[in-house]
This record gives structure tokens, sequence and C-alpha cells, in this order.
């Protein structure tokens, strides 16, 4: 049975290499940690988005509206978990509740 190892480091140096040259109009910028060994990778949602909108171009005419509603319904309940965790950090660690008990 085979187990899975994290690769060695040298295959960091080629994750520029989907890109394209920086002379290129066209070209998609590397990500920001591209290069840089003290950071690791950061989730990229254009890939996300890029299907997204590959979907929706896709989706007739009759199911346009349909589809634009659970996608905003979808963005809305993201935006929702985003903002409770925002209010659950900004709480900080909640105090443990301590009854005194009186001892007779």
């Amino acid at each position: 049975m085979a187990t899975h190892t994290d690769p060695p480091n040298e295959a960091w140096e080629h994750w520029e290499a989907p890109y394209a040259d920086s002379d290129d109009p066209g070209a998609i910028p590397p990500p920001p940690y591209a290069g840089n060994p003290l950071h690791g990778p950061r989730l990229d949602l254009r890939p996300l988005f890029m299907l997204l909108e590959a979907v929706r171009r896709g989706v007739p005419r009759e199911l346009e509206d349909q589809f634009n509603t659970l996608l905003r319904e979808l963005l809305m309940t993201i935006r929702a978990l985003i903002d409770w965790y925002l209010e659950r950090l900004e709480r900080g660690p909640s105090e443990p509740s301590v009854e005194d008990i009186p001892i007779d």
C-alpha cells in the first residue's frame, strides 16, 4: 500500500509555471505567495468564479432567473456565515458560567 508524502520544497519553484509572462497583456498575475517561501498557498477563488460564470452562461433562458436567484441565495448564505464568524471572533473567548452553591 502506497503512502502519500508531501512533495519536496523544490516543487514550489515550478508553481508559477502556468502563469504567462508579464509582457503578455492577458497574463494572469501569479498569486501573492508565489516565490515567497515564508507563506503557504492561499485559497484562490478565481476558478470557482470562472466555473459559476460558465454555468450561468450555459443555463437556458427559461432557467436564467431561477439560477440567478439560487446564486444570490448562496452568496447571501456565505455572507451570513462570514458575518456570524466575525461576530464570534470579536466577542472573544466566552467565560464559563460559574454558580456559587452554598454549603450548609
